[in-house]
C-alpha cells in the first residue's frame, strides 16, 4: 500500500470514527454501477472523457457497452438455443474488449 493510500485510509478511519460519515446522502445503499471505472486509472478516465465529449470513444468502451447490451438481452432470453447463441457472442465481445484494453496499456506502458 503507497503512502497516499496509508493516509487516505487514516481519514477516512478518523472521520468514521468522529461520526462525519453518518447521515451522509446515500449512506446504506450501493455505489451507482459505473462500469469499468473501478479498473480504469484516473488518467486513462479523462482521457476517455475528453474523447467521448469530441464524439470519439475507444474500442475497448464501445465494445464494454455492447456486452452489457448482450447481457441484457441473454437476461430476456427462455429458449436454450437462442440462449447458447447469445452466451458465445457475450464471450466474443468480452475477449475483443479484453483484447483492446490489454493493447491500450501495453500501448501506454513506458
Amino acid at each position: 500500500m503507497s503512502w497516499l493510500s496509508r493516509l487516505a485510509e487514516r481519514q477516512i478511519l478518523k472521520s468514521q470514527v468522529s461520526g462525519r460519515l453518518q447521515g451522509l446522502a446515500g449512506e446504506g445503499k450501493p455505489l451507482p454501477d459505473r462500469p469499468g471505472d473501478a479498473f480504469v486509472s484516473a488518467g486513462d478516465a479523462a482521457g476517455f472523457r475528453l474523447m467521448a465529449e469530441a464524439g470519439v470513444l475507444p474500442r475497448e468502451i464501445s465494445l464494454k457497452r455492447l456486452a452489457a447490451a448482450q447481457r441484457a438481452h441473454l437476461a430476456t432470453l427462455t429458449d436454450e438455443a437462442e440462449r447458447k447463441a447469445a452466451m458465445a457472442e457475450l464471450a466474443r465481445l468480452e475477449t475483443a474488449q479484453a483484447i483492446a484494453e490489454d493493447a491500450r496499456r501495453a500501448f501506454l506502458k513506458p
